[in-house]
């Protein structure tokens, strides 16, 4: 058996047990982005001034720094400063999720703004309150629209996901580095990382699109409600 093929056979478990880890930090930061990303769309559509401003500002920060910045300056930066003792994953957990929650927000915003207004008006004319009828009404519907932005998302924490083994995190890419400097087998160990990566990929949007399909009604557009 070629020197390479056996370091790919070798490594595969150890390889996919990090793509355990990987999966893991994805779903916790989407989780993340999802609980702080759906509020700060709802403020930046229907809040006052100083909300808006706020959200735009949030947005515009965390949009705007590369994620390895932000990792270093969480784990190095804050958490050294402040004597706080957390691990790398916690980190990466909490920085992938502030980083997705300013793009899911504006996934949010733009299937909010996608929902005829009327349908608020309407919500207010039988005695439902703003705060009710954005929680029974608005939100459900810009959900069902969010997901295709949500395929995207995943797609893009999940590469994101890698930068995270410079802090330490034993999720694909750090493990396959691990291998690979000590079999020398670079080449075919990091091809096996990506190949992972790809069905990690392709597992996580064909998951969402069937939710997506199961989720849709049919023959209803938001456009004609």
């Amino acid at each position: 058996m070629p020197e390479s093929l056996t370091a790919i056979v070798d490594a595969l478990p150890y390889l996919l047990g990090g793509s355990l880890v990987t999966i893991s930090v994805v779903a916790a930061a989407m989780g993340l982005g999802f609980v702080v990303g759906l509020p700060l769309a709802v403020g930046q559509v229907y809040g006052g001034v100083v909300v808006r401003a706020i959200v735009t500002v949030y947005v515009w920060f965390f949009r705007g720094i590369p994620l390895l910045v932000f990792l270093f300056l969480f784990y190095f930066g804050f958490c050294t400063t402040l004597e706080i003792d957390v691990s790398p994953y916690v980190v990466a957990v909490v920085v992938l999720g502030l980083i997705s929650s300013a793009y899911q927000s504006q996934i949010f915003r733009g299937a909010i703004l996608s929902l005829p207004e009327g349908q608020l008006k309407a919500a207010r004319a039988i005695g439902m309150s703003d705060f009710q009828a954005i929680g029974s009404i608005v939100v459900p519907q810009a959900l069902r629209l969010a997901i295709p932005g949500w395929s995207n998302e995943y797609s893009i924490l999940l590469k994101d996901s890698a930068v995270t083994y410079a802090l330490g995190v034993a999720e694909i890419m750090a493990r396959a580095h691990f291998v690979a400097t000590r079999t020398y087998q670079h080449f075919p160990l990091y091809l096996s990382a990506g190949a992972i990566f790809l069905v990690l990929t392709w597992l996580g949007t064909k998951a969402l699109r069937l939710l997506e399909d199961r989720v849709r009604i049919p023959g209803y557009s938001p456009h004609l409600s």
